[in-house]
């Protein structure tokens, strides 16, 4: 009844979002903050999405899964939630042998944590790789094989790609280590719901990934960590170690070095990925490397968190000649 100021889009044209009218089979899509016309493909993991009328149409393939574990007990499970939990001792990272009967399972993962400063926090430093009758054991930047007298043989490849180590097997589990703390492991969409341990189920839902050895579905990450540690010898961890409180002079420095993080030199993947967890975990990591290797423990921290910027196809390029260099002429 009363005139009102604004715009609006003539009959039969819709807002474009953008200060445009267009007709419906035009509209535009939005994916982590970026606009798409109609008809423009993404690639979202490992499927394809085109965007028609303003909604996008995916293909539904099955992907593969990757579990993260990086630093000081940082934990980025096959469904994507991310926690800390920091034990002395060996843990599963992950497996297929689950359930009552236990049996019937073609590998395990094992990590190993040992101090990796004066702080009391531990990393990664050796990973047990259990193919069949095969007991892979990597550490200090190399690996050996065992061969046991149980189980099935299963084959595996071994290679070197740039930094990384990586052992495929043929039973559809990758492992990809960079010779250091940071650890990859990737499953085929076969392990879907098949797999417990410190990664988790890989059921595409991460409200249940605190599923203890027993079974039960814990809140807590002490409890859900604890259950799942090798040795019965091992103590509990009881709480969680803060080591920016325990070397309150380092914190500045770390707080200083992490910013990159947020900078905006990884603009571009602050909406694909959140920089909060990451920056944390890369401030409480420097804190912690107290005793040689400080910049190490940094530069694994910066790096897990440009390594899932590549995977939301966010590249960035963050490494410097004084930040974090790498010698690729060396390696290559």
């Amino acid at each position: 009844t009363v005139c009102i100021s604004g715009c609006v889009c003539p009959e039969g044209l819709y807002d474009d979002g953008r200060g445009g009218c267009v007709e419906k089979e035009d509209c535009p899509c939005v994916h982590n903050n970026l606009w798409y016309s109609s008809g423009q493909e993404i690639t979202v993991d490992c499927n394809t999405c085109i965007c028609q009328q303003g909604s996008w149409n995916c293909t539904e393939e099955a992907c593969f899964g990757t579990c993260m574990i990086y630093g000081s007990g940082h934990y980025i499970t096959f469904d994507g939630k991310f926690y800390d939990f920091d034990g002395n001792c060996e843990y599963a990272a992950t497996q297929d042998f689950c359930g009552d009967g236990n049996s019937g399972g073609s590998f395990s993962i094992i990590t190993e944590n040992v101090p990796c400063g004066t702080t009391g926090v531990t990393c990664s430093k050796a990973i047990k790789m259990f193919l069949g009758k095969t007991e892979l054991k990597l550490e200090n930047k190399d690996y050996k094989e065992i061969q046991r007298d149980v189980g099935d043989d299963v084959q595996y490849w071994n290679r070197t790609v740039g930094l990384y180590l990586v052992i495929e097997a043929s039973n559809g589990v990758m492992l990809i280590w960079d010779k250091k703390t940071t650890v990859f492991i990737k499953l085929t969409p076969h392990y879907k719901g098949k797999v417990c341990g410190l990664c988790g189920n890989f059921d595409d839902k991460s409200i249940n990934d605190f599923t203890t050895r027993s079974g039960l579905q814990e809140a807590n990450a002490l409890t859900f960590g604890n259950s799942w540690k090798q040795s019965s010898m091992c103590p509990d961890v009881t709480q969680e170690i803060k080591p920016c409180d325990v070397k309150p002079h380092r914190k500045s420095w770390a707080e200083k070095e992490c910013s990159i993080i947020q900078s905006e030199v990884f603009k571009i993947c602050h909406s694909k990925v959140d920089p909060i967890p990451f920056y944390e975990a890369c401030v409480h990591d420097a804190c912690s490397c107290d005793s040689g290797g400080d910049c190490e423990c940094f530069c694994s921290a910066v790096a897990a968190y440009a390594q899932e910027c590549t995977k939301a196809d966010a590249c960035v390029f963050w490494r410097t000649p004084d930040i974090c260099p790498i010698f690729c002429d060396y390696y290559n």
